[in-house]
């Protein structure tokens, strides 16, 4: 237990937020001193209130989103405020009323935490008989709090836009300097045996890792997508705009970038000349360093070099390749080495063309003009409702979550109105803000509050009894905002050290407060704490396990459709690969992976289990990559593509059959349902048979007097199938991994249920 609190309290979250602290601070700690020194402290601690419940929201993002989510806790703020204050003094009615919006804040995340608590803290107060008065009052500190937050909007918009922008570049370069390391790299295994404590040397000594990086630079791009998305312009243009043309052109980066990967992966099979891995390194490296020169530029507004158009290392590495060719041709090397290395300059070229469209991009400028808003479409109700239903229906995780907060602040407020307690609303707060998704996200949530209130309320009475008069106690409140508002995102703990007196002194303002009202805060933090506790462990399991099935038949079905549209791609009858169908696969992998995290955080997590999971995750990644990379090779129609699109549909196969194998067992199917697994092989050894036939055919070819340099169709063919067939026995491999890692988890011997509930 002092080990997990000690990792509590030294885990690192995010980065500090300096000008958020600060807007925060002075939005609460101007009404406080214009109260004090107008005589009318009661007011000032109102309109701070609701300065502080709004800031609580910290709203993320460009701008206009921020505004969106600053004018809704506005509002629920106001609406809050007046509702509690019509429920003061009558401690039942609060218990029936506040509860369910609590449990709504957790289903609905754009309202949160803020209407439970708006109103919770207006009910504790004493009546007053104006509550639309302190509505107004409350509704004043939220402005105030939302001006200042937005108050750099002109002149910090793009901000977050080019932020985004750079981050995905430079990811994308990440995952080039890790092609360019991993060619012709010695053996990494015995260097990776050495457990390494610094940061820094590890930094060096370790080779990138290309999977993590390849993950990182499509969440670098989804993100930047997702950023440009909340720029609601509304101009009505259907073309392009330039931060659109700069996130496609990255995308394309990345994508020939998965494709040179997967050649070079085949060329070690087939080395010829080891000179040229030396161009190929350099070459990709230049182009690495050439796509974190237009991040700067647009991080920085242009300020940053661009770089030039040209890339000398790209010419060096056309000239290797030439060479390797031309020795192909006279026999000296193998044609299938000869085709890989050409399909390794092929995607070289095509990175530094893309490359260079990015830097054209950029030079004119990345931004986006000021339009008027767009309001979202509204939610069509039935189909929410419908949602709704059959996430009560199903027990998703996320009803047993509302169900559970509900019934734990549902539980904290009816002992805090039995026993009269006049600070119950501390053991709601902690319980309504402790209760996480999982036993182990709770816990940890829990020992950070339990220590961070304890000191911050012995801080807060100790001060509150020193501080001489209400001027003074303001520009302590600023401290306190200041301090917990700059690292809240680092770790919770400081906020519940830095937020525990700023609370107390923000709700004490106008009243004294003692050790004795400090005492109580402890102990009711306390019975919040056990009532939480009791919750994630008594009430109901969390879900996460359950919902396997689902979501692995889930990831089988999206990924045969990926696959039957390389297919397609393949056999000429697509262009590319379909972006949604792309997106569809990665987040059906992405949801097997968060339910992985959710089971680490188990009370005992199943540790083969969570193993497996992982497997089948960066299997189903690789396979992304694989078909990404085959449709890549395949962007000119091919006069003869062999058995390949029908490997590419008995994978199809495979994985419909392991969908339905979750869904319906075996054992309770007829037995002699067909297998795509026997055909497959056919195909595959019917794959290594075509590439030795257009081997031969080439150098007749070239025999009967058909120009070296000439790009026939036989060659062009020869090229795609030498770079395809690794990548098609890779795809094979990593596909039988997903299918039996998916089948095994979800049967019933492991735990899994083909009825679980869906997310």
């Amino acid at each position: 237990m002092l080990k997990r609190a000690r990792e509590a309290y030294a885990h690192t979250n995010g980065q500090t937020a300096p000008f958020y602290g600060l807007a925060a601070a002075l939005a609460m700690t101007a009404p406080l001193l214009a109260g004090a020194v107008a005589g009318h402290p009661t007011a000032g601690a109102m309109i701070a209130l609701g300065a502080y419940l709004v800031a609580l929201r910290a709203p993320e993002g460009p701008y206009g989103a921020r505004a969106r989510d600053l004018a809704a806790g506005v509002l629920l703020v106001a609406v809050g405020s007046a509702a509690g204050g019509t429920l003061s003094g009558h401690a039942w009615l609060a218990v029936a009323a506040v509860p369910p919006l609590i449990a709504l804040g957790v289903a609905v995340p754009r309202i949160g935490a803020t209407a439970g608590l708006a109103v919770l803290l207006s009910a504790v107060r004493p009546p007053s008989g104006d509550v639309l008065h302190t509505g107004l009052l409350e509704l004043a500190g939220g402005l105030l709090t939302a001006a200042l937050l937005l108050a750099p909007w002109p002149a910090r918009r793009l901000r977050p836009l080019r932020a985004a922008l750079s981050e995905a570049a430079t990811a994308v370069a990440e995952t080039l300097d890790a092609v360019a390391q991993d060619v012709g790299a010695p053996d990494a295994a015995p260097l990776d045996d050495v457990e390494l404590t610094d940061p820094g040397l590890r930094a060096v000594t370790r080779k990138p890792d290309w999977e993590r990086c390849r993950r990182a630079a499509s969440e670098a791009l989804t993100a930047a997508r997702t950023t440009f998305g909340l720029y609601r312009t509304g101009r009505g243009r259907t073309d392009p705009t330039r931060p659109e043309r700069l996130i496609d052109a990255l995308s394309r980066v990345l994508h020939e970038t998965v494709t040179l990967q997967a050649v070079l992966e085949a060329a070690r099979n087939y080395p010829p000349d080891r000179e040229w891995e030396l161009e190929t390194r350099t070459a990709i490296s230049a182009l690495a360093a050439r796509l974190r020169l237009l991040a700067g530029a647009v991080a920085t507004s242009g300020e940053a070099p661009l770089g030039g158009e040209e890339s000398a290392a790209i010419r060096r590495l056309g000239r290797a390749a030439d060479q390797i060719r031309r020795a192909g041709l006279a026999g000296d090397e193998d044609l299938v080495a000869v085709a890989l290395i050409a399909q390794v300059r092929r995607s070289a070229d095509r990175i530094a063309g893309e490359v260079a469209s990015a830097r054209r991009i950029v030079a004119g400028g990345v931004g986006v003009r000021i339009g008027p808003p767009r309001m979202p479409d509204a939610p069509h109700p039935v189909p929410a409702l419908g949602r709704l239903g059959h996430a009560v229906r199903t027990r998703s995780p996320l009803f047993r979550q509302v169900t559970r907060v509900y019934v734990t602040a549902a539980v904290a407020m009816a002992l805090s109105a039995a026993l009269h307690l006049h600070h119950g609303h501390w053991m709601t707060i902690t319980a309504m803000l402790s209760l996480r998704a999982t036993y182990g996200e709770t816990l940890d949530r829990l020992v950070q509050r339990v220590g961070g209130t304890a000191a911050g309320s012995v801080i807060a009475a100790l001060l509150l009894t020193l501080a001489p008069d209400q001027p003074t106690t303001a520009l302590i409140v600023f401290c306190f905002a200041l301090a917990g508002f700059t690292l809240r995102s680092v770790n919770f703990a400081y906020w519940a050290l830095f937020g525990t007196p700023l609370a107390m002194m923000l709700l004490d303002f106008s009243t004294p407060s003692d050790w004795r009202a400090a005492g109580e805060r402890i102990a009711l933090t306390l019975a919040g704490t056990l009532l939480s506790f009791l919750a994630i462990r008594l009430l109901w399991p969390t879900g996460h396990r359950e919902r396997l099935p689902v979501q692995l038949g889930r990831l089988l079905r999206t990924h045969a459709d990926l696959v039957r549209a390389t297919a397609d791609v393949v056999g000429g009858e697509r262009a590319r690969l379909p972006q949604d169908t792309v997106v569809a696969a990665e987040r059906a992998a992405e949801a097997v992976a968060e339910t992985r995290l959710r089971l680490e955080h188990d009370r005992l997590p199943d540790t083969a289990l969570i193993t497996r999971l992982q497997t089948v995750v960066r299997a189903a990644h690789r396979v992304r990559d694989h078909l990404i990379a085959v449709a890549r090779m395949s962007h000119e129609k091919a006069v003869d593509t062999g058995p390949v699109p029908e490997i590419l549909d008995r994978l199809a196969d495979r994985l419909e059959e392991g969908a339905a194998d979750i869904e319906d067992p075996p054992g309770d199917r007829a037995p002699d349902v067909p297998s795509a697994a026997a055909e497959l092989d056919e195909e595959l050894a019917d794959l290594d048979a075509h590439l030795s036939a257009l081997t031969r055919r080439r150098r007749a070819e070239i025999k009967s007097g058909v120009d070296r340099d000439e790009f026939t169709p036989l060659r062009h063919a020869l090229l795609q199938i030498s770079g395809t067939r690794y990548a098609i026995r890779s795809l094979r491999r990593d596909t039988g991994r997903v299918i039996d890692g998916a089948v095994l988890i979800a049967s019933p011997a492991q735990g899994g249920s083909p009825g679980g509930s869906s997310p």
